[in-house]
Parts: C-alpha cells; structure tokens; sequence
C-alpha cells in the first residue's frame, strides 16, 4: 500500500466527509484527525491545524481511504 500525498483542501474534503475533525494531542503539539470522543485530543479549528502542518512540515498522506500525517 503506498501512501500519497494530498493536499490540505482535500484532506479537509475527506476528514468532513467521514465525520473527522481536526485534533491536537493535549499538551503536545502533535496534530491528528479525529471524531472529538477521545479524552487525550483537544478538538482545533482548521485554519489551526493547517498551521501546525506548514510550522512543523507535515503533510498528509493517503492510501485506500486511510489518511496519515507524516513530516514531508
């Protein structure tokens, strides 16, 4: 499975459409998708969570479906 890389409007596109929202891990500066049920993610806004990907060089991956964050 290859993972290839999309751009953030698309991710964007995709995480609404299953239902995911943009999360920071609490006390880090971790940044991941999620639904908001997870007690250790804070949920973020999206213009937040594009900035954190562009200040850390992050960029989202895509394969099957399946969406990861991972340094450029």
């Amino acid at each position: 499975m290859v993972m290839e890389p999309i751009s953030v409007d698309k991710a964007i596109e995709v995480a609404k459409r299953k239902g995911l929202k943009p999360g920071r891990v609490k006390n880090t500066q971790g940044i991941q998708f999620t639904k908001g049920k997870n007690d250790r993610l804070e949920v973020i806004d999206w213009d937040e969570f594009k900035t954190t990907l562009t200040k850390r060089k992050l960029q989202v991956y895509e394969s099957g479906g399946w969406m990861k964050i991972m340094k450029k």
